[in-house]
């Protein structure tokens, strides 16, 4: 019986049309009694500007245009693709999923469609899923999906969370193959740590209950990250039989350049092997590792043959790690 593998064939990544830089997120705090500054926020997160969406702009139709995106990259139409996993933390509704009306937008009927909830670990979790689906033969060919619109559930007067975050889409298509494409990978979470990251509102008859907004322990979530991204990205190499020494490309999740930093240095990647778009993009949860993938793949970065790990860390508390060969 033949093997099957899976390569991710196509990339990429949309983003809402209005760039927001930190001196005009600053005015715009400051007529709210916020006090902030633009070297406040890049001497603390590295964060230059962010994609802010404008009102009637939704999640499914940044994920539609990153998704016709990467179709075209991996010159495919959508009527090729049979499943569909959509990472968000921000869906458009209770439901039906944002994936569902993803595939309506597509014209894809017929495909399986899910999202996928692990925030800004979201991504991973949805390609390794994808992973396992096509490799045991239900399906062929995929289309994994980050997207996300955070500005709606941020705090607009508290800039310890509100300056770090911004809105955009970021996807792949992945498909069967007879070489494997995705080498190891892992996932994980630890549910005590759930108070650290999170949106504790909820929806209940009719009312929104609880607290509507994002709240985060800077600290922990720092801590965190850091130990459990690097002894994740430690476990896949091993499994893939590789070193730190080989892999050509990093794309952690762009949540601040300090936990980037520290991540690559715990490996002993070169900084110059990391790939950070966070000063572009903020942290965009589920879409942060794709739009810095897609960023690195048109650019020229990741050439075929190389070595690309792929980390996420987020709100649950969730991590995961997987490593492709390009």
């Amino acid at each position: 019986m033949t093997r099957i593998y899976t390569r991710v064939t196509g990339t990429g990544s949309a983003l809402p049309a209005r760039a927001v830089s930190n001196a005009e997120l600053t005015r715009t705090l400051a007529a709210r009694g916020v006090e902030t500054s633009d070297q406040w926020i890049v001497e603390r997160t590295g964060i230059r500007q962010r994609y802010l969406a404008e009102p009637g702009v939704t999640t499914a139709d940044l994920g539609t245009r990153a998704a016709r995106v990467a179709l075209q990259a991996a010159g495919r139409n959508s009527s090729e693709i049979d499943l569909i996993i959509v990472a968000t933390s921000t869906p458009d509704q209770i439901f039906p999923s944002t994936a569902c009306l993803i595939q309506a937008q597509l014209n894809n009927g017929g495909s399986t469609a899910f999202d996928l909830q692990a925030v800004c670990s979201g991504f991973v979790y949805g390609l390794v899923v994808a992973d396992a689906m096509i490799r045991s033969g239900m399906n062929r060919r995929a289309l994994v999906i980050g997207a996300e619109l955070f500005s709606r559930i941020l705090d607009w007067n508290d800039r310890t969370t509100c300056v770090l975050f911004g809105d955009g889409a970021g996807a792949v298509v992945v498909e069967a193959a007879s070489e494997p494409g995705v080498l190891a990978s892992e996932l994980k979470a630890d549910g005590s740590q759930a108070g650290v990251l999170c949106t504790a509102g909820r929806v209940a008859q009719g009312a929104v209950e609880g607290h509507p907004f994002l709240t985060m322990d800077g600290p922990a979530v720092f801590k965190l990250a850091v130990n459990v991204l690097g002894a994740s990205a430690v476990n896949v190499l091993r499994d893939a039989g590789l070193e730190a020494s080989q892999l050509d490309w990093l794309i952690p999740h762009q949540a601040n350049v300090r936990i980037l930093n520290a991540i690559a240095k715990r490996l002993g990647v070169a900084p110059e092997k990391m790939v950070a778009t966070v000063d572009q993009h903020g942290n965009t949860s589920a879409a942060s590792v794709p739009l810095a993938l897609d960023v690195a793949v048109r650019d020229g970065r990741v050439k075929p043959g190389q070595h690309v790990m792929l980390q996420g860390v987020g709100g649950g508390f969730t991590w995961g790690t997987v490593l492709l060969r390009w």
